[in-house]
């Protein structure tokens, strides 16, 4: 099984804290959807052999086109592409855009997984991050989706400047109120060349407080599973039955093809990237040219992805798949760079395979790093 992820490269405006490729300038939105259904006709024989299984909206903000360039895309899929009787077919959508007229519309196209960029309901923290939406659009539009959509994620964010564990608390409860089956959550991060690394240089924000961060995270967790979701991966949670079919799919290093400005491809071997430049990306589609450059992966640049992504997830790192898929000295070098992580209760080993435990979750990535290998081809 594997997905098709397309990238719409607009936004009506810059979060401070956003560093994803895209253009607050939608002129070119009409010749960008003609130029990604191109991409996904010149691009059909490298997935002939694939059964398509999700297709995915990112961006940018994929909520900023009309339904019926949703509905184009979707059918150019459909016309090159093996697609499965019931894709899940999501689209991440901000609050600003969902009025009852585009919802409703919505409910009648084949989108039938809604990703809604909340980040948070209070007025405060929306506008320190300089969110398109206000607290009562974010309320609005749950409730209006949730009459036309099962499968509903929300997105949070924490660990922002000056929100205290009381607030972050009242942020989990709301959510939960709403009934929605997947919460996607994530810590504040600071980027470089992002509006919120300038304000927090010059002292206008207070600096990004990783204590906190943790602190929230835990929270979280605490809160979310009481309410019988699953922590099936380290920024995601859904009740059973809900978990994202496309995300899943990425994490357990299924093929995808990326399709867009900036978006990657991976095909178990290689990865691909489109060039990051919307004006670039036009002019090379129009001459019939893939705009993208691609890599081929080592057996370590595959096994420390595999760390990575295992390791974030509920299905931990298969200690067979590294012997048989990686060979001996992986699997050696894997179990000495393990070992301290075990003994520190950072890790543990269930039915051959590692997981993290509850208390090194929000240190996860940093756990895989120390069990990366560099020095093997």
């Amino acid at each position: 099984m594997s997905g098709i992820y397309i990238h719409i490269p607009f936004c009506k405006q810059a979060c401070h804290y956003c560093d994803f490729h895209f253009s607050t300038n939608m002129g070119k939105k009409e010749a960008m959807v003609l130029a990604l259904i191109k991409e996904l006709e010149l691009r059909k024989d490298e997935f002939k052999e694939e059964l398509v299984q999700t297709i995915y909206f990112g961006g940018g903000t994929p909520s900023v086109l009309d339904t019926a360039e949703i509905d184009q895309i979707i059918e150019a899929i459909n016309r090159n592409y093996n697609v499965v009787r019931e894709p899940e077919i999501t689209l991440e959508a901000n609050p600003d855009d969902l009025s009852k007229e585009k919802i409703e519309e919505l409910g009648r196209s084949p989108i039938n997984r809604l990703s809604i960029g909340i980040q948070s309901f209070f007025e405060e923290d929306l506008k320190m991050m300089n969110r398109a939406h206000n607290a009562q659009e974010a309320e609005d539009c749950i409730v209006l989706a949730k009459k036309y959509f099962d499968n509903i994620s929300i997105d949070l964010i924490y660990g922002i400047p000056g929100m205290t564990n009381e607030r972050w608390i009242s942020n989990i409860e709301k959510a939960l109120a709403f009934g929605v089956p997947h919460i996607s959550s994530y810590a504040l991060t600071v980027e470089p060349k992002t509006a919120l690394k300038v304000f927090i240089d010059k002292g206008l924000v207070p600096p990004v407080d990783d204590e906190l961060a943790e602190a929230h995270f835990y929270i979280l967790v605490q809160k979310l599973e009481k309410a019988e979701f699953v922590n099936y991966e380290i920024s995601n949670f859904g009740k059973s039955g809900y978990f994202s079919r496309n995300n899943t799919a990425y994490w357990q290093g299924k093929k995808y093809l990326g399709i867009g400005p900036s978006a990657h491809s991976y095909d178990g071997f290689r990865r691909g990237w489109n060039v990051g430049n919307n004006s670039k990306y036009l002019r090379a589609i129009g001459q019939n040219e893939l705009p993208s450059e691609t890599e081929v992966l080592s057996k370590t640049d595959r096994y420390n992805e595999y760390v990575m992504t295992g390791l974030r997830t509920i299905w931990g790192v298969s200690i067979e798949r590294i012997k048989t898929e990686f060979g001996q000295e992986f699997y050696a070098y894997l179990m000495e760079q393990a070992q301290k992580k075990l003994e520190d209760g950072l890790l543990y080993i269930e039915k051959d395979h590692i997981l993290v435990s509850k208390k090194g979750k929000f240190l996860s990535d940093g756990i895989a790093a120390d069990l990366f290998l560099v020095n093997l081809s």
